[in-house]
């Protein structure tokens, strides 16, 4: 896709840090499962953690399309430092951009942007996964406070965050119109983080549940109206289908170039293995399908700088990037043999690191309900 030089400058100086500092760290993080706070710093110190917000809340200043360029760019050389930098952005930072009172981006969403405090959202609970309108985390308002109870399951950097944005209700009777969100920071009485996921891929990032018993908040933490729940996570998950999408379309490209690289290096029988016709095609059906992946990411993305209705464009980039990254990274360890399923070659990771982009932030399924509502109504 031809970009404009702004962009494919900054694209130069994120793809400029992943070569140099993440794709060195990638395999030691997955191997060792640790969390990349090296990173993360550097991350910060070059603005990437809050890429669309103003600067006057702490972020660059740019825009959702440099956002997406980010995320693609650092989850070609890593997915576990991808998905920090994506849930962050997308899932921490963003529902303060978009629903939070002056007080509280003042508080909460600048030390956020500027990287001074790692964001988590709490949404997902261990019997409401896709159907968020099972929500059985209760928020009762005693006083001035609320208290909350429940648990959340599957929660990227829960057991890290500084300020987790979450979901509860005042009655779980009551489906959607009974949520709300609401702010919590750690070292609250009451809220603590549980179990951490052993993963098949992105072992790098830390998922956990996160635990209320008791947990008293200030009314004040409730972000945006009682009952606005459904509105902050629904715009929150628009916006974080543009970024798993970018994700998995920086995977997949991860793993095209590991492929190439390999085809060039090594022979069969004597022969170049860029020469043989069967390592050619898959070569070029996954180029082929990166390529229009990436159109979809970034025409979201797009949609979404120009203030104009994406649910579905954000819908489509994400099942369209998850599923062709699945495909892409099934056919670089084909193309590697028996060596792609070592860990001596990336692409074994990379596979197992793609899988989460079809169930995250909504799975594939979820998506094509979404698509098709949006071409055929409700």
């Amino acid at each position: 896709m031809i970009l404009d030089d702004e962009y494919n400058k900054f694209r130069e100086k994120v793809k400029d840090f992943a070569d140099r500092e993440v794709a060195p760290r990638a395999k030691i993080l997955d191997l060792k499962g640790e969390f990349p706070w090296d990173l993360v710093k550097r991350m910060a110190e070059l603005e990437l953690l809050a890429v669309y917000v103003p600067k006057d809340y702490g972020g660059a200043g740019r825009d959702n399309l440099s956002y997406a360029i980010a995320v693609e760019e650092v989850g070609r050389a890593c997915g576990s430092t991808g998905i920090f930098l994506a849930a962050h952005s997308s899932l921490g930072v963003f529902p303060l951009f978009f629903a939070g009172t002056e007080e509280q981006k003042q508080k909460w969403l600048i030390p956020l942007a500027r990287g001074e405090k790692i964001g988590s959202f709490g949404l997902t609970e261990p019997n409401a996964g896709s159907d968020a309108a099972g929500t059985q985390t209760t928020a009762k308002l005693v006083g001035d406070e609320y208290v909350i109870n429940g648990t959340k399951r599957f929660i990227t950097s829960g057991a890290i965050a500084d300020i987790i944005v979450f979901t509860a209700t005042k009655d779980p009777s009551l489906g959607y119109p009974g949520i709300s969100a609401f702010i919590v920071e750690k070292g609250t009485p009451g809220f603590s983080a549980g179990k951490e996921e052993d993963k098949l891929g992105l072992r790098g990032s830390i998922t956990s549940e996160l635990i209320f018993e008791d947990c008293s908040i200030p009314k004040e933490n409730l972000l945006g109206k009682e009952g606005d729940g459904f509105r902050v996570f629904m715009a929150t998950l628009d916006g974080g289908r543009i970024s798993i999408g970018a994700l998995a379309l920086g995977i997949a490209q991860g793993a095209l170039d590991a492929s190439i690289t390999f085809v060039r290096k090594n022979t069969k029988s004597g022969k170049p293995l860029y020469k043989l016709q069967s390592i050619q095609s898959m070569i070029a059906e996954m180029a082929t399908e990166i390529e229009a992946a990436r159109l979809l990411v970034y025409q979201a993305a797009m949609l979404k700088d120009r203030d104009m209705p994406f649910t579905k464009e954000a819908a489509m980039a994400k099942y369209y990037a998850s599923d062709i990254g699945m495909k892409a990274t099934d056919m670089a360890i084909t193309i590697h043999g028996m060596l792609g399923l070592t860990k001596e070659y990336p692409v074994e990771r990379f596979m197992r690191d793609e899988k989460l982009m079809e169930i995250g932030e909504g799975t594939s399924e979820i998506q094509k309900i979404v698509i098709a509502r949006k071409i055929l109504g409700k």
